[in-house]
């Protein structure tokens, strides 16, 4: 009897993942890797500026799930069966060591996203899997007992089960859908907001540790996250700003990138406890400058601006602020608000919702509930996380619970 023929097609980390997994949980199984470009792993080698945001040192599938505007809850439990600390488990195990940074991230020691892209190579050739590099697949046909795979050169390879890991490249979706699947619109997930005021972009390298923003679209408040904000040459960024564009992406999209940003600079303070501040330094400097006299926690650059935005001159002292005057400046600093006209590129994630539809998925085994034999895994489903490890971590799951079930 011939061994089991498997095929995976796609040679990011979802598809280096489900096709070890697939070949240690298969040993008799021929098992191919095919990917369209020579330079397998890209999305690894630039992730996290270079040092690779493996995944998130959340280790409650409960809580983990909350990191995704799309695809959540049918992780919950592929989580149970594969979550952060089997991923921990599993480099180790294969002679990679992370470390957790403080805001959750985890990276591998070396801080070299290489040595992740040298470990699943290895271990895929350790595995025994073939790899076909620089081979563009243009079309699948499910025949009666597996799937025919035609090749740009025009070579055709023949396979009993097959794997789709192709992230969201136009081609994966287009393989889908010609095998009946579903296919959610892929729009951007994952960016910076633009913003058209110079005097805001002059302030670009200001960061803030902690805001809150809230975005309005057609004037009703749609979202709200909370978060460290960098000012940039084109608006705003920073982790705030991405987890807010994630969970806006689809709505944002839709309305062409047009909306309202709210910017609270001072999330921990009522305004009540605002005003209590500025009165104080009112009272004990009535002679100095507002522009030089802060009295709350603004850097001093942004503060100048923002006394701009409430009608406050350079020279202007705190003994002749109005009532009026002072409320203006305290909803400047709680509630500023901005216009997005546009998005920007956030470079060191590339991702977008959209994908395979879910409902097509059994979330067991990652295989099609409408082509027998048809497995998919990482991103060219309409999965998508925050920014901070989770994106990768969804690759890992679904791949290891894809590559395990291929029998």
């Amino acid at each position: 009897m011939l061994p089991l023929q498997i095929v995976v097609i796609g040679g990011g980390a979802a598809g280096f993942f489900g096709a070890i997994a697939c070949a240690e949980a298969n040993p008799e199984a021929k098992v191919t890797l095919i990917e369209a470009s020579r330079q397998p792993l890209a999305k690894v080698l630039i992730s996290g500026g270079g040092r690779c945001n493996v995944t998130h040192a959340c280790f409650s599938p409960e809580e983990l799930v909350l990191n995704y505007p799309r695809g959540g809850k049918a992780l919950r439990g592929a989580f149970t069966r594969f979550q952060p600390l089997d991923t921990v488990d599993w480099f180790a195990a294969h002679g990679v060591n992370l470390k957790t940074e403080a805001d959750g991230r985890m990276f591998p020691i070396t801080d070299r996203s290489e040595t992740i892209a040298e470990c699943l190579i290895k271990a895929a050739f350790t595995a025994g899997l073939e790899l076909s590099i620089g081979t563009p697949v243009i079309a699948v046909n499910r025949q009666n007992e597996g799937f025919e795979i035609i090749l740009k050169s025009g070579e055709k390879k023949y396979c009993d089960r097959l794997l789709l890991a192709t992230g969201s490249s136009i081609i994966g979706h287009k393989l889908a859908r010609e095998l009946g699947h579903h296919i959610e619109t892929p729009v951007p997930s994952l960016f910076t907001f633009n913003i058209a005021d110079p005097k805001l972009r002059a302030l670009a390298g200001i960061s803030l540790s902690s805001v809150d923003l809230r975005l309005s679209v057609t004037g009703k408040t749609r979202l709200q996250q909370t978060g460290p904000l960098l000012i940039t040459h084109w608006g705003v960024s920073g982790p705030a700003v991405l987890k807010l564009s994630a969970w806006g992406a689809r709505i944002l999209h839709e309305h062409r990138y047009q909306a309202k940003l709210f910017i609270n600079c001072l999330p921990n303070l009522q305004q009540e406890e605002i005003r209590e501040k500025l009165l104080a330094v009112k009272q004990e400097w009535p002679r100095k400058a507002i522009a030089l006299h802060r009295g709350v926690d603004i850097p001093h650059r942004l503060w100048q601006y923002l006394i701009n935005r409430a009608s406050i001159n350079t020279e202007d002292r705190w003994a002749g602020i109005s009532h009026k005057t002072l409320n203006q400046l305290i909803q400047e600093i709680s509630q500023g608000e901005y216009l997005i006209n546009g998005k920007g590129a956030f470079k060191e994630e590339f991702v977008t919702c959209g994908g395979i539809n879910l409902k097509d998925v059994n979330f067991k085994t990652m295989e099609s509930k409408l082509v027998p034999g048809l497995y998919f895994a990482g991103e060219i489903l309409d999965i998508d996380g925050i920014t901070g490890g989770f994106n990768f971590q969804s690759a890992w799951t679904t791949a290891y619970l894809a590559g395990t079930a291929i029998t």
